[in-house]
């Protein structure tokens, strides 16, 4: 599981910021989580090669166990080249297989050799009678951390070749007594025959081997299997994570968490409070007639990712891009205890940003952009709208008309942001002190007639002034 936290992890450390590039977001984590597999086999080989060299103390005798503890403190330090190559970032794709075959070779090569320090009488086919196999099992396990099946079935491969050729070699050597089903020279259904033969040390018994090799392929394509599942778990698990994405792009983190634990969070029609806000380029339309679409789009998508983080960074929900500006959402679908503040802070934090965006069009020679912000505090109704094929989050009311059209008397008074007094209201009863420091920006307009609406509405404007009212800005009608 450690693949799938990783995962989850290097797509939720992303999807506030920008749009993940998911496929090689998860190459990338791949690549990461089979680094750490390497290492994970090299300590894993390591303890079990030490394992056996303490229990060849008891098994071996001596002088005969310091050529195998020799030999396993050899492949120990043969574990750190891949590590090494790593490290320097040295190592290829085929690297691994290249080691996991020099492995299993020497490991075979050092099993059917003579040990030097054996008594020279000893014969070395007598090596077969110890099931000494099982070391080349021990190599095999220890690759499933690499997380490559391919790895695995290579390992398999290699390890029964090898062995297969050591069994041969032994078989071709003068005194080897070779036992093989239907073999002329030697009648196995004799009880003694048999019972010499296995008694024998020279004896070589090719079906025993052959059992060997076969289960040793049988495993390895389990070991292989069972990585392989592993992967394709993760692959489910990340394709989930890219759901959660996709929300993530709409919905602040702690929303993301309840739509994901809920069959259908939104299906039910609720009423609830919250604070809507529009933001939108004045003088867009014109600003387009001047320039190439190449150029327009270019300029969206840096004003819509600014409007996005700022949205995202105060806790709203990007509930739709309109155009060339945006509508957000704080308080829904689930109110939190702060979404006056947060709504105003993100206002602030808008014309902020522009601010600075304008700095730097000015440092590149463009023109300026002007942006203005409209927002409302009141109830709002949230639901799913649309057919079973086609959802959408719906939030709608008088709160968010009002809202709107906040964000168009903008233009007619000349300032970059207008909200309501509900919302200074509602944010002096979440934090007094905090909304008296951020309305230092802002000044009381009293009553003013909105659009569609009998009642006037008190507004409060921030003191920083759009360059001209309306349609009549510079930047729209400049040449």
């Amino acid at each position: 599981m450690a693949l799938v936290d990783r995962v989850g992890t290097a797509i939720a450390g992303r999807r506030m910021r920008r749009r993940v590039n998911f496929p090689k977001l998860l190459d990338e984590t791949f690549s990461s989580h089979e680094r750490e597999g390497r290492k994970l086999q090299f300590r894993g080989r390591s303890l079990s090669l030490l394992v056996a060299l303490a229990l060849t103390h008891f098994i071996v005798p001596y002088p005969e166990a310091f050529f195998y503890q020799g030999v396993m403190l050899l492949f120990v330090f043969t574990g750190f080249i891949p590590t090494w190559f790593d490290k320097r970032g040295w190592l290829r794709e085929w690297h691994p297989y290249l080691f996991v075959t020099i492995d299993f070779v020497a490991l075979t090569f050092f099993i059917v050799s003579p040990n030097p320090l054996a008594p020279a009488d000893l014969p070395p086919q007598i090596m077969l009678h110890f099931d000494t196999s099982l070391y080349l099992f021990l190599l095999l396990s220890s690759l499933a951390f690499a997380d490559s099946p391919r790895l695995v079935i290579w390992g398999g491969i290699a390890g029964g070749v090898s062995w297969m050729l050591g069994v041969f070699w032994l078989a071709s050597l003068p005194d080897s007594v070779v036992i093989w089903p239907g073999y002329s020279g030697i009648d196995l259904n004799d009880v003694r025959t048999r019972m010499r033969l296995i008694g024998t040390p020279t004896t070589v018994d090719l079906s025993v081997q052959l059992q060997t090799v076969v289960l040793f392929f049988v495993v390895s394509v389990v070991l292989a299997a069972g990585v392989a599942r592993s992967r394709r778990l993760v692959w489910r698990y990340a394709v989930i994570e890219r759901q959660r994405l996709n929300l993530a792009r709409y919905f602040p983190p702690a929303t993301v968490d309840q739509l994901a634990r809920e069959d259908e969070p939104l299906q039910h029609i609720r009423e609830v409070k919250a604070a809507i806000l529009f933001a939108d380029l004045v003088g867009f339309a014109r600003w387009s007639e001047r320039h190439t679409p190449a150029q327009t789009i270019a300029m969206l998508r840096e004003v819509h990712g600014l409007l996005e983080e700022a949205v995202f960074h105060h806790g709203g929900t990007l509930d739709k891009f309109i155009g060339d500006g945006v509508m957000a959402t704080f308080g829904t679908p689930e109110p939190l205890s702060r979404d006056a503040v947060n709504a105003f802070q993100c206002v602030t934090a808008i014309l902020k940003d522009f601010s600075e965006l304008n700095d730097r069009r000015i440092a590149r020679g463009e023109e300026m952009i002007q942006i203005a912000v409209g927002a409302h505090f009141g109830s709002v109704v949230v639901g799913n709208i649309g057919t079973e094929r086609r959802l959408e989050l719906g939030v709608i009311g008088d709160t968010v008309n009002v809202a709107s059209r906040l964000e168009e008397l903008t233009r007619h008074i000349g300032r970059a942001a207008v909200i309501s007094d509900d919302l200074v209201q509602d944010m002096r009863r979440e934090d007094p002190e905090a909304a008296e420091g951020l309305l230092a920006g802002f000044e009381n307009l009293g009553g003013n007639q909105l659009d569609g609406r009998r009642q006037d509405v008190v507004v409060w404007a921030s003191t920083q002034t759009l360059s001209a009212a309306d349609s009549r800005s510079r930047w729209a009608r400049a040449s």
